[in-house]
């Protein structure tokens, strides 16, 4: 069933990206790109690793830190829960099946498409710091959204409150449960990592709004859907919204810090010696000393 439900996002999202791609990137760029790819992967290699790493990490290493987590962890669901009330129940006022239908969509496939696309366009451009950029803000939000985790259990409000939230998202699409399952844990909803992402790719379009201007609605669209569908479908808390929106800031503005020091390194690097050059110093430095005095 997973592998079902796997082969349906793939094709949904590959379909939604072969629309996007050309009216979105264009044409131009995408001829441009298929001659630089390989000089522009080579420049962003560090930053692709790294967020390999850290994927790697998150897919492999995410059960035993859950594990960890239920011994050191503090159990922050009662305080939140003290914190927000039932706010999140104003969103059971709006049950009708076309919501339910649109943000089960959303949290499932727009979602891939919205951080997907753009590591696409972000590729295709001629400056790649903004690609360099965004996949650093990919890593951070994860690297820190684990961290968290490890530190903070918290149940969502279809766990905390059974009685008034109805599955909404299985009771939809039962088989959803499958790829959920693979990727969420239900203690682990602080801070939600959906809104983080998406926010994440919001802040990016309005920052490369020049290159890409009708990307810019279609980002913010799903970037403010994406947070309203975690809370619709009682999987995350207002809290959660609120620090993964805060958690995207931070990691969009580390990510700018990181790549443009990054970048000077590189360029101060330029005049820096190989080390050919400093094995040629060392070596005449050597036979300078052996020599006798005169």
């Amino acid at each position: 069933m997973l592998r079902e439900v796997l082969t349906e996002v793939f094709i949904v999202v590959v379909t939604m990206l072969a629309i996007a791609i050309p009216l979105i990137i264009g044409f131009d760029r995408i001829r441009t790109t298929w001659y630089e790819w390989r000089s522009r992967i080579r420049t962003s290699l560090p930053v692709i690793a790294l967020l390999v790493v850290v994927m790697l990490f998150n897919r492999y290493g995410r059960q035993t830190l859950t594990a960890m987590s239920r011994e050191y962890g503090v159990d922050m669901t009662t305080v939140f829960y003290e914190l927000e009330g039932d706010f999140i129940t104003v969103f059971q006022a709006f049950d009708y099946t076309i919501l339910i239908q649109f943000f089960s969509f959303i949290y499932i496939y727009a979602y891939v498409f919205l951080l997907v696309f753009p590591v696409l366009a972000y590729f295709a451009l001629s400056d790649n710091r903004p690609f360099r950029q965004l996949l650093t803000a990919y890593a951070l939000n994860y690297s820190i959204g684990v961290l968290i985790y490890f530190l903070v259990i918290a149940f969502g409000p279809r766990n905390v409150m059974p009685e008034l939230f109805d599955t909404v998202l299985y009771d939809f699409q039962p088989r959803y449960q499958h790829l959920t399952r693979e990727v969420n844990d239900y203690r682990n909803v602080f801070p939600s990592l959906h809104t983080s992402m998406a926010v994440t790719v919001g802040i990016f379009a309005l920052r490369t709004r020049d290159e890409y201007p009708l990307w810019v609605p279609i980002a913010l669209f799903l970037a403010i859907c994406v947070p309203l569908s975690t809370m619709y479908l009682a999987i995350h808390w207002a809290i959660d919204v609120v620090a993964g929106t805060f958690l995207a800031i931070f990691c969009v503005y580390v990510s700018a810090v990181v790549v443009e020091r990054w970048g000077l390194w590189k360029r101060s690097s330029e005049y820096l010696p190989t080390l050919a050059e400093l094995r040629g110093w060392l070596a005449d430095a050597w036979v300078r000393l052996r020599s006798p005095l005169r």
